[in-house]
């Protein structure tokens, strides 16, 4: 056996788990398994009357099949590692009978190993696999070993995570499966919470317990206890030393399910096995750690393109390559006047873009470069669509759930990372980047700027699980910064200290304002356009048909589709507005992803979708309608424009955040819409429009100070001559 360790993470600070309420019936996660792909194939394959359900993922390149997991969990676990990997391999994964999408048979003999065993070579026999590299997960390791025992043509590779090949009594597995039979059966909420619990039991590991409890919603007590006394007494240890393939056993040496001594004795076991100890690490390493796991299948199996180009170092272009946020159009407008002012300063920078619709297009519109590997990246927009209600978003949530699209994202970049040469990495807003290289600190290769315009998740309610777990974010982000420093060589505020809330991160942790003053640089404001070049309100007018002595008020709500609401509230106060204005026109701007048919017609009244630089138009409106994203309330403020701003309920950063720094610009119109009626809303627009607005100048030199900052890390200069 050979030995390699992957480094501990820091565990300083450490928060007691909050699981949160469990359903109170069986219910899986949807759409199931997976957010971000869909099944190429799936279906179900009968044996004895007993049916398994399986899905495909990924139609070219070698079999990647995980036996099918121990049914207290299912395939939803595999969330972060199979998006990605289905881009290099076929991957096949499978619910085991009693779980998830298959059937639960009602006679406990069912459930012998044998039957389970049985149904995985179905499965396999169905779907046509020849040769694969096959990963067993804890106790489904002993169908992974079977299989590559007795038909080790079948098996090309074996990875074995947290293994156990024997379950004898006495031994770990009664205590957790059967020291309180009554729980199990009865309180099973609880049980998986206590259960996965254990099994991910790593620093800040509430999401990946909650996504595990969930999943385990797939079975129940009753079942589980049938299955365990089905698998009781089986030893696979023998076929252990019949295996002959290239073997990887990964183990974390805080296994509290199966001692790392029992991942030890199997690489023992399997003649030339690789040993891979994860160092603090627990049971479930794919859920809990989904970049490492992933990068160790690629690296493992050889899967990695054998054809590649190097390019003599002093013959290569500066590379820049800017990860931007896709979550609205505020950030890519922002930065691409960065990258204007970087080249501005360094003409021969090459930039490239990493990001996705709706910001890819305005890039493409503008005459960027998009990297080809964008087409690989899961949607960040279609995921808080998914997470909106009718006005409403809890903006927290969604970036804890947003893990998946992080996890698929970053491997993709790192991929590209681990083929080509950039000088500079550049990340608005980018926390799939910035979290996973201070979980793998390892792979940082190229200096990382990173920008945001808020810091700090804060709750928006008095749940007391909301606030937990808000701090536990914060606390993570906080030990990640502490611990590796480096990792950012330069952290960029898009804005100044008094914009940050002057509140703590959550109980015993650092002021928000305080902290952050510490760790990042002040850019100011970053504006995309000059607001003098705009002064002229008849001029930009004219540039854009409208008609002189109109009233015209603009209506927009960014790039995605959350705000289709807010635009049929305010499409119909129009009508009443425009009895008391009659020369008012309105334009809705609906944005590339909200249906115009959905939105209603009255004269007057026009829908468009997109609208390059919406910005134009917004500075020559007598009144804006905006949602409450902090770019087109501040380039209303840059423009001295009136508007009325609708921050989405429950969204911490726009009811939080964006409203404290518009009240530092004397500019906080906030209306909350759940609260407005029709004809409240046309009154507070007409009050508006008719209103002087006396708003404190915004910054214009925001993108040169960033470009600034941002040239220092390139140049290799100190921070304090940046």
């Amino acid at each position: 056996m050979t030995d390699t360790t992957v480094q501990p993470r820091s565990s300083a600070g450490q928060l007691e788990l909050a699981i949160g309420t469990m359903p109170d019936s069986h219910q899986l996660p949807e759409p199931y398994p997976y957010g971000t792909v869909d099944p190429d194939a799936e279906g179900i394959v009968s044996r004895d009357g007993v049916g398994t359900w399986y899905g495909q993922y990924g139609t070219d390149g070698p079999w990647l099949v995980f036996a099918p997991i121990y049914q207290i969990a299912n395939s939803y676990m595999l969330r972060g590692v199979v998006p990605y990997l289905s881009q290099h391999f076929r991957v096949l994964v499978m619910d085991l009978r009693g779980s998830g999408r298959s059937d639960r048979p009602s006679d406990p003999a069912a459930y012998d190993v044998d039957n389970c065993y049985a149904d995985f070579v179905a499965v396999l026999n169905a779907v046509g696999v020849d040769s694969a590299c096959v990963v067993g997960i804890s106790m489904t390791a002993m169908h992974a070993v079977r299989l590559a025992a007795e038909q080790p043509a079948r098996v090309s590779h074996l990875m074995l995570v947290g293994a156990e090949l024997a379950l004898l009594y006495p031994g770990d597995f009664r205590p957790l499966f059967e020291a309180n039979l009554d729980t199990m059966r009865s309180h099973w909420d609880r049980y998986l919470g206590t259960f996965f619990g254990r099994c991910l039991n790593e620093p800040h590991s509430t999401k990946p317990i909650e996504d595990a409890a969930l999943a385990g919603w797939g079975s129940d007590g009753d079942t589980i206890a049938k299955a365990l006394a089905g698998w009781e007494g089986v030893d696979h240890r023998p076929l252990a030393r019949s295996v002959a393939c290239p073997t990887m056993v990964i183990h974390g040496d805080r296994d509290l399910v199966v001692p790392w001594s029992g991942g030890a004795e199997i690489a023992d076991l399997i003649p030339h096995a690789e040993f891979v100890t994860v160092g603090s690490g627990g049971h479930l390493m794919p859920a809990r750690d989904p970049i490492a796991f992933a990068r160790l299948v690629e690296s493992f199996t050889g899967s990695r393109s054998r054809r590649r180009t190097w390019t003599r170092a002093i013959a290569r272009p500066p590379r820049v390559l800017f990860v931007s946020s896709a979550i609205g159009l505020g950030h890519v407008q922002r930065d691409l006047a960065i990258a204007r002012e970087l080249r501005a300063q360094r003409p021969e920078l090459q930039i490239e873009w990493f990001t996705v619709e709706p910001a890819a297009t305005y890039l493409l519109q503008e005459g960027e470069t998009l990297h080809p590997a964008t087409r690989l990246l899961a949607n960040e927009s279609r995921h808080f669509e998914q997470m909106a209600g009718e006005h409403d978003l809890h903006a927290f949530f969604a970036l804890r759930t947003m893990d998946e699209v992080m996890a698929r994202n970053f491997l993709v970049l790192q991929h590209v990372l681990d083929e080509e040469h950039f000088d500079l990495i550049i990340g608005d807003e980018a926390w799939e980047v910035d979290h996973h290289l201070h979980e793998n600190p390892e792979l940082k290769r190229q200096p990382f700027v990173f920008l945001t315009d808020f810091v700090g998740s804060l709750p928006v309610t008095d749940d007391e699980r909301e606030a937990y777990l808000c701090a536990d974010r914060n606390a993570d982000e906080i030990e990640h910064v502490e611990r590796y420093p480096w990792i950012r060589d330069r952290s960029l505020f898009v804005g100044n200290a008094d914009d940050l809330p002057d509140v703590a991160f959550g109980p015993g942790l650092p002021n928000i304002r305080a902290w952050t003053t510490r760790n990042f640089a002040f850019t100011g404001y970053t504006l995309p356009f000059d607001p003098q070049r705009l002064a002229d309100i008849d001029a930009v007018r004219v540039r854009h048909g409208y008609r002189p002595g109109e009233r015209l008020i603009v209506a927009a709500v960014g790039g995605t589709s959350v705000g289709g609401s807010l635009l049929r509230h305010i499409a119909d106060a129009f009508p009443i507005i425009r009895r008391e204005c009659p020369d008012a026109r309105m334009v809705l701007v609906a944005g590339p992803r909200v249906d115009p048919g959905s939105l209603p017609e009255h004269d007057g009244l026009e829908v468009r979708t997109y609208v390059h630089n919406l910005f134009e138009h917004l500075a020559c409106a007598d009144l804006a309608l905006v949602q409450g994203g902090l770019s087109t309330c501040m380039e209303l403020v840059a423009t001295k424009r009136p508007f009325l701003s609708f921050p989405l309920a429950h969204h911490f950063e726009q009811n939080i955040h964006v409203r404290n720094r518009l009240r530092n610009y004397g500019a906080d119109n906030s209306v909350e819409l759940h609260e407005t009626s029709t004809q409240s809303l046309a009154e507070r627009a007409l009050q508006t429009m008719h209103a002087p607005v006396s708003y404190r100048a915004v910054e214009t030199d925001g993108a040169t100070r960033a470009a600034s900052h941002i040239l220092s890390v390139l140049e290799n200069r100190s921070w304090a001559t940046a």
